[in-house]
């Protein structure tokens, strides 16, 4: 009966009649599959009948399925070698309360499709999801003839006793090839998958396939796969081959046609039965065993549409256009140094020829610096008398307008300063035959204190601070000094020898430059990892890219974004060229001994200036590396050196005014560590840990008032076990005692407001608790640095100093690049603090050249807004290079 029923289904009507040689064989396939059928089944003692249809596309089949019968629909296609359609099986199931699935086996070709209804998806915690409505489309076989007809079956079987209504339709897929720049929508479900063909034209090398929908959720799946079957089309299988990405409303995956070898590939959208990996709600759910969740209503209505990508003269116009950028600094820096080296060689020989002075007068005027003072012996130079008298006999009077440098009060009213300062040294023993040549008489540099004032211009001012002195023997002079000082000079606290100084602040450069080799070679290891794992299981959910303006180049998935951080190296470059060129002319001006060298401007220490060329230079190479795969876990190889390049400015504006009691380079790296240190621990643990904020933030103010008591005391203070005593006895003889206002107002003004800008950062962190705890901290760091910069340009101008052009300029120039920069870098294309289908809402297209997106754009404008803020702290002090040191203010 079952041969019999074989062989009249086989004889039954067909849409078209088959070719001869096919119908023996294709009868032979039958009868050994239902022998097949017939031996497993009778060794159970029962027979399952098999009924073969022929059936037809776009026709709607109900039927019914029992464990004693299986239906087989035999369908049959003509397929061209120049055109492709695709084939979608539909099945419905119409009973409810099933015992056991249906079993749908798809047999063709080159391959077998097999699927149960109602199809169960697992989720997260393996939660069970039925689908009664399943959609699959076939995958097609390459036809090797021009024209060539096709069979596949569809097999529908089940192991339930009882009558099992279902629908089954076949039908054709339209648009199941996408063609360039044409938009096709489309609805897809987790039971209901979609995928289309494409196939790359003449002459297109690389495509960016875009996914689009208007809605954010359901969650779904973008992957790009190969023509071969089986095609990975289900949530619990699509990331096993291809490029794949979660998306919620934007999706963009740029392929190259080197990759596949068919010149075509599929294009695959997965809808995910759950949400959280695209930042979704998970709603609560017993965990039951075997117990089936209603997922509700997970259809989603997308778009495609693939587009050429640029091709290799984009690349070409991309990298020109950046090199021409940087390349025109240089060449203006040249063109600067050529007209500031004519202007100074005129000089030059104006002080050398004077027109009103003879050769014999000239020869006298270019004595030896020696004549016009002595040094002591830390290597400071002293003026004579002589020089002094003519020195302040000169027009350029800079100091604070409208007072007098020395105000000093009544002696009585100094007691309780003096008592505090003894309360902050502690115990400070100086050298009895020091204090006592003090105390004695003579020159005031015996102390200690060298200065290019002579006794004379001290006298009327500390005639009674020797007995004082005597006294007081345990006080340090020089803290008496300062007391009873109120403006410092520079001349008072640039008295280390030079040399010393130099290779002080020349460490700076050789420890930042060896933290960076240490540090960039295992980031460099780390990237090419990361890029190679992309490369390798193809999920792009690893790196926070652009997808939109994503340019690939070998194995660089993003090439643009890399390459826009070429503005760092080559403006550090050139950032250090200049120093280099400054520090050459100091040198050889030191060497001829000009006076204006040794005596005049601002003390000349390259280190510092050494240091922070280094520093940009190494933040364009970590941003780079950071770039190749933007992630949660690399953001701070991107932030690292910006802590650095903040805190070494911030040294430089203080070792200006007080080159002798700045900050070792040893000191200070170990505080940029630990900002680095709790920066990655923020990343890792600060995102809601309230315990983390809490102590954060207590650190945070404890170092702003200790750094604020080392600022306004100018380090002579000492941090130990009687602190808290002197901290009480100051607070007993300030505001208790008598009520006196702050010996340094301007100082005082300065770390007030410093300390409200830091203590509201810190309620701001504590309250808010922002996820960025990186660009958080590095917004503490700018802070701060635009606080004291603005500070010291206000106090330059209130002592009567001035601002030369180029400075000027530089100034004007930087704030204006710096207002761009940040307003491209708030854009905010992608973010790691959300699940990278979040990220991939924000990305945008390209908006320069087609290949340079916003972040690249604050890329080149950081970078030269970087290079232009280095250069103000190069040239911001230049007008006081021909005014002696004690009549520089050090503020």
């Amino acid at each position: 009966m079952v041969l019999r029923s074989c062989w009249k289904s086989r004889h039954k009507a067909r849409p078209g009649p088959l070719p001869r040689w096919t119908r023996p064989g294709l009868g032979l396939v039958c009868c050994l599959y239902v022998l097949q059928l017939v031996y497993s089944t009778g060794a159970e003692g029962t027979t399952k009948t098999v009924v073969q249809k022929d059936a037809q596309f776009d026709v709607t089949y109900n039927d019914t399925v029992t464990n004693d019968n299986q239906t087989i629909y035999a369908f049959n296609h003509t397929v061209s070698k120049n055109k492709t359609e695709g084939v979608r099986v539909s099945v419905d199931v119409l009973s409810v309360g099933l015992e056991s699935p249906f079993l749908f086996v798809v047999r063709q070709k080159q391959g077998v499709l097999s699927f149960q209804v109602p199809l169960i998806l697992r989720g997260l915690y393996q939660r069970k999801y039925p689908y009664t409505h399943v959609g699959r489309t076939l995958c097609q076989p390459p036809a090797r003839a021009a024209s060539e007809t096709q069979y596949f079956f569809v097999d529908v079987s089940t192991l339930s006793s009882l009558g099992t209504h279902y629908q089954l339709r076949v039908s054709r897929v339209d648009s199941f090839t996408l063609q360039t720049d044409k938009k096709f929508s489309f609805t897809a479900s987790p039971s209901q998958p979609q995928y289309f063909k494409y196939n790359f034209p003449d002459g297109v090398d690389t495509v960016i396939v875009k996914v689009n929908s208007e809605m954010t959720f359901p969650c779904s799946v973008m992957s790009i796969q190969d023509i071969q079957c089986p095609v990975y089309d289900l949530d619990n299988n699509v990331a096993f081959i291809g490029m794949y990405q979660t998306m919620t409303k934007k999706g963009a995956i740029t392929v190259q046609r080197k990759d596949f070898p068919s010149n075509s590939f599929y294009v695959v959208v997965v809808v995910k039965t759950e949400d959280e990996a695209c930042g979704g709600p998970l709603r609560f759910y017993p965990l039951r065993p075997d117990e089936l969740i209603d997922a509700g209503n997970r259809s989603k209505v997308l778009d495609v549409v693939v587009s050429p990508a640029i091709n290799s003269e984009v690349y070409v116009m991309g990298m020109l256009f950046c090199l021409g950028i940087f390349l025109s600094f240089y060449l203006l820096t040249f063109l600067v140094a050529c007209l500031d080296n004519r202007r100074s060689t005129k000089k030059r020989e104006l002080l050398v020829n004077p027109p009103d002075m003879s050769p014999a007068e000239t020869g006298k005027t270019l004595a030896s610096p020696y004549e016009y003072g002595s040094f002591a012996d830390n290597g400071s130079t002293l003026s004579s008398e002589a020089v002094t008298d003519s020195a302040a006999s000169t027009d350029n009077n800079y100091g604070y307008m409208g007072r007098e440098p020395f105000k000093r009060r009544p002696i009585l009213k100094h007691l309780h300063q003096i008592a505090i300062c003894i309360a902050l040294c502690g115990q400070c023993r100086p050298e009895p035959a020091r204090v006592s040549e003090l105390c004695g008489g003579g020159r005031l540099r015996h102390a200690g204190l060298t200065s290019t004032r002579t006794r004379t211009s001290y006298a009327p001012r500390y005639a009674f601070l020797p007995r004082l002195l005597c006294c007081h023997g345990a006080v340090v002079v020089v803290g008496i000094f300062n007391v009873l000082q109120k403006f410092l000079y520079v001349s008072d606290l640039s008295r280390k020898d030079k040399r010393v100084l130099s290779k002080k602040y020349q460490i700076y450069f050789w420890n930042i430059a060896t933290i960076a080799v240490f540090y960039a070679l295992p980031v460099v290891q780390l990237v090419i990892t990361y890029q190679t794992v992309v490369n390798v299981t193809g999920n792009q959910d690893i790196c926070y890219y652009n997808f939109l303006c994503a340019h690939p180049l070998g194995a660089l998935s993003a090439f643009n974004n890399i390459l826009s951080n070429l503005g760092y190296v080559l403006l550090g470059l050139l950032f250090l060229l200049i120093v280099l060129k400054r520090d050459i002319v100091h040198n050889r001006a030191m060497f001829r001994n000009e006076l204006n060298a040794l005596e005049c401007g601002i003390p000349k220490h390259f280190g510092l200036f050494y240091a922070m060329g280094t520093a940009l230079m190494m933040e364009g190479l970590l941003s780079a590396c950071y770039h190749v795969c933007p992630n949660y876990t690399n953001f701070q190889f991107d932030t690292s050196f910006m802590y650095m390049i903040a805190g070494l400015c911030m040294l430089k504006l203080y070792q200006k005014r007080h080159p002798d009691i700045n900050a070792s380079a040893y000191t200070a790296y170990a505080c940029l560590a630990g900002v680095i240190f709790f920066s990655v621990l923020g990343v890792v643990f600060g995102r809601g840990n309230m315990v983390f904020w809490i102590v954060f933030s207590v650190i945070h103010i404890l170092a702003t008032l200790l750094l604020s008591i080392q600022l306004y005391y100018m380090g002579r203070w000492r941090l130990d076990s009687g602190i808290m005593r002197r901290i009480v006895y100051v607070i007993y003889t300030d505001c208790i005692r008598q009520c006196s206002g702050p010996m340094y107002v301007d100082r005082m003004v300065l770390l007030v407001m410093g300390n409200i800008v830091n203590w509201s950062l810190a309620a701001y962190g504590l309250i808010e608790r922002p996820s960025d705890f990186a660009s958080y901290l590095l917004a503490i760091a700018i802070c701060n640095l635009l606080l004291y910069f603005a500070f010291y340009i206000i106090m330059k101008l209130r002592s009567g100093e001035r601002i030369q052009c180029l400075a000027l300029v530089c100034i004007l120039f930087t704030a204006v690049v710096w207002g761009f920069a940040l307003f491209f870098f708030f854009q905010g294309l992608s973010t790691w603090q959300k699940t990278p289908a979040e990220s991939r809402e924000h990305n945008r297209d390209c908006i320069v050249l087609s290949f340079f997106d916003d972040h690249d754009i604050w890329h080149f404008l950081s970078s030269i807004a970087m290079f232009g803020s280095f250069l103000v702290l190069l040239t911001m002090d230049d007008d006081l290079d021909t005014v002696q040191r004690d009549k520089i203010y050090a503020f």
